[in-house]
């Protein structure tokens, strides 16, 4: 790797692999000493292509769920088969890995600006800025930049665009697996909400026993499945459709601050 070399969006890929090192370092005890992360088929990364891989997940918290993917996916392609023991599996650590983030997140303090040169696609929001509903049009831009990303390697997103469980997936996720045809992998997270806050930046409880599930390659009919088919395959997918939840009224669900505690009832 050349000194200055960069990535396609400008970022120097030696800076990339020292603030991923140094935020490694730092977060590696919230998964393996406060808390315990237990992992399942992480021996599906290791033989997955250099590029074009989306991973689709639920979402708990705004940084440590990605921050554990980062541990999970480098010590799994360092031969780790489901633990991230001996954080020297980041020393040479894959540097085309981006997640999808808000850009107002991102933007929001100097730490956050820091942790996106790490690998943030950063897109606008369509439906909620600075705490209030909108409704805008998608910047053709934020779609390009993801289509940039998968072209590099590989991506992270939460297709529900928010921490709050059970939420709708959002479309543009749909549309840009059937415009990109990527290698789409699942993950089902747990546990984060009652170990972070919802930034996921400070320890709100020890002792946790988070899970976090890697699922083999969705398979999509691209000429015959719907944005609708393709929506409602990733909620089964992430375990955020509605039949994995028993039946409660919305206000209590954005209520229960320990929900993903609760046992999964079918209807």
């Amino acid at each position: 790797m050349g000194l200055f070399k960069k990535n396609p969006f400008g970022h120097y890929l030696i800076v990339k692999k020292w603030l991923i090192r140094i935020f490694g370092v730092l977060s590696h005890r919230r998964y393996r000493g406060f808390n315990e992360l237990q992992i399942e088929g992480s021996e599906i990364i290791k033989n997955l292509p250099d590029t074009n891989v989306l991973f689709v997940s639920n979402h708990q918290t705004y940084f440590a769920d990605v921050t554990a993917m980062f541990h999970v996916f480098n010590a799994s392609l360092s031969g780790r088969v489901d633990n991230i023991k001996n954080v020297g599996y980041l020393w040479q650590p894959k540097l085309n890995i981006y997640y999808v983030a808000a850009k107002e997140t991102m933007k929001a303090g100097f730490l956050t600006r820091i942790m996106a040169y790490a690998g943030a696609v950063t897109v606008e929001r369509t439906w909620r800025a600075k705490g209030e509903e909108i409704k805008r049009e998608v910047n053709p831009n934020d779609t390009e930049n993801i289509g940039i990303a998968l072209e590099d390697g590989w991506v992270i997103t939460f297709p529900q665009g928010t921490t709050k469980p059970f939420k709708p997936i959002r479309k543009g996720t749909a549309h840009i697996i059937k415009n990109h045809k990527p290698i789409v992998i699942p993950i089902v997270i747990d546990g984060f909400r009652r170990s972070f806050d919802k930034k996921g930046l400070r320890i709100k409880k020890r002792g946790i026993l988070q899970s976090f599930q890697i699922k083999e390659p969705l398979e999509f009919d691209y000429e015959n499945e719907s944005i609708e088919d393709i929506v409602q395959k990733l909620e089964y997918a992430i375990e955020q459709h509605s039949s994995f939840l028993k039946v409660i009224p919305k206000e209590e669900i954005d209520a229960m601050e320990d929900l993903n505690e609760q046992r999964r009832w079918k209807y």
